[in-house]
């Protein structure tokens, strides 16, 4: 194989991501294990996405990282480095290994039929990077459910602010074919500069099943014991729900989603007040 881990690597950062990333409200303690997993997933969506690479060379360098994690192979730094982190803290490789499987799917497969077979793919895309942070912290695998809605609803909001971008650069298509063709829009009409009323109809009703998501997700910054965490979790809560609702409103394909600093630090300022001042 040709291309190595460098050469597909984006250079983006845990600083450049849509929603916190072990952050400062993370105790120093449980920061690195975060971040050697998120570095690993980071390598591991860069070639997925990488766009001038063949498919069966990404499913070549994400089989490397595979026996990264299983021990069968030394030569990916970041799943020996991931690997290390969860031997020592005896925590259970699954979530990677799940998390390799959505990568995979995002090498090969551009379409997806219906909702449900979206949600299936966010089960293996989103929730076990929630549920490995939990396993860091020994919260209670109680609050699974909840925490995989939140992760489900940042990654649908992810898809629906970058809608046009991975359709034009990746010809990927996270919105389910069948709600296209139910309101009557076309998959090509991503690459326009505005969407149109059809096009429009199922980005909003993407979001509005994404806001029930975030509802069954509200309790769970309260249900955490380690507080940090809850306060950051509670952030991240809150930044979906302004998101969720302004693609409810606004155009991705010709419109500013994305937060402004200042609107993301005060809408941080007052989840994480809230969360700290509540039992």
């Amino acid at each position: 194989m040709n291309a190595t881990a460098a050469d597909l690597a984006s250079g983006k950062g845990h600083k450049d991501e849509n929603f916190p990333v072990a952050s400062k409200l993370v105790a120093p303690q449980f920061r690195a294990p975060v971040m050697a997993f998120y570095r690993f997933a980071r390598l591991a969506d860069d070639i997925a996405d990488h766009e001038s690479v063949s498919a069966d060379q990404k499913l070549e360098r994400l089989e490397i990282m595979r026996l990264g994690i299983t021990g069968e192979c030394d030569a990916e730094p970041s799943a020996v480095a991931l690997r290390q982190v969860m031997a020592e803290r005896r925590l259970d490789p699954i979530h990677a290994l799940d998390l390799l499987e959505a990568f995979r799917r995002d090498a090969t497969k551009l379409r997806y039929g219906s909702w449900d077979e979206l949600m299936d793919y966010c089960r293996y895309s989103a929730s076990p990077v929630g549920r490995f942070v939990l396993d860091v912290h020994g919260e209670d695998r109680a609050l699974w459910p909840a925490n995989d809605a939140l992760c489900t609803a940042l990654q649908i909001i992810n898809h629906l602010q970058d809608c046009g971008k991975d359709f034009r650069q990746l010809d990927r298509v996270y919105l389910p074919q069948d709600m296209l063709a139910t309101a009557g829009a076309r998959t090509a009409e991503l690459g326009d500069c505005k969407a149109s009323p059809a096009l429009l109809t199922v980005i909003q009703a993407c979001a509005e099943r994404t806001q029930h998501l975030l509802a069954e997700a509200a309790p769970f910054a309260r249900g955490i014991k380690d507080r940090r965490l809850g306060v950051e979790v509670a952030v991240i809560q809150r930044l979906a729900v302004s998101l969720a609702a302004r693609l409810r409103r606004r155009d991705p394909l010709s419109e500013r989603v994305h937060h402004a600093k200042a609107e993301a630090f005060l809408l941080a300022s007052g989840a994480a007040l809230g969360r700290f001042v509540r039992p």
